[in-house]
């Protein structure tokens, strides 16, 4: 299993909205950069992902889990998009801020410190394991 983080703006597409979508998960659509476009074509079925609210909170507020691998982006006919389709499978207990993690040296080369405008990323177990300690799990 691989891990990875998933940035959204919770004024476009919250955590509440994830979790509100059930077992049959959500597209993680409309993803326009080829970096994070290849970062989801190495997605496995059963893979975990940290959900993270940016923009104003700048904190990692859940867990969820890849259940569709990439396949053409629904929201364009432009076949060079793909997405992959995610589900909610838990609320971290204390959400773990992007302040946080800057401070954390043993999460300083994180792929979300050293370049925070990647909307899809991945994740070193590592960190994943640090994180979720962070975050009450």
């Amino acid at each position: 299993m691989r891990y990875w983080l998933f940035k959204s703006e919770p004024e476009t597409w919250s955590w509440d909205q994830q979790v509100a979508r059930g077992e049959r998960g959500e597209e993680w659509d409309g993803v326009r950069n080829y970096q994070a476009r290849n970062v989801m074509r190495e997605m496995a079925l059963g893979d975990r992902g940290f959900f993270y609210h940016s923009q104003k909170t700048r904190e990692i507020v859940g867990i969820v889990e890849v259940c569709a691998t990439a396949h053409p982006d629904s929201s364009t006919d432009d076949d060079r998009w793909e997405c992959v389709d995610i589900r909610a499978l838990q609320t971290i207990p204390r959400p773990v801020t992007l302040d946080q993690i800057k401070s954390t040296p043993d999460l300083s080369e994180m792929v979300l410190v050293r370049n925070s405008r990647l909307s899809v990323q991945p994740v070193r177990d590592d960190e994943w394991e640090l994180i979720c300690r962070m975050g009450g799990l």
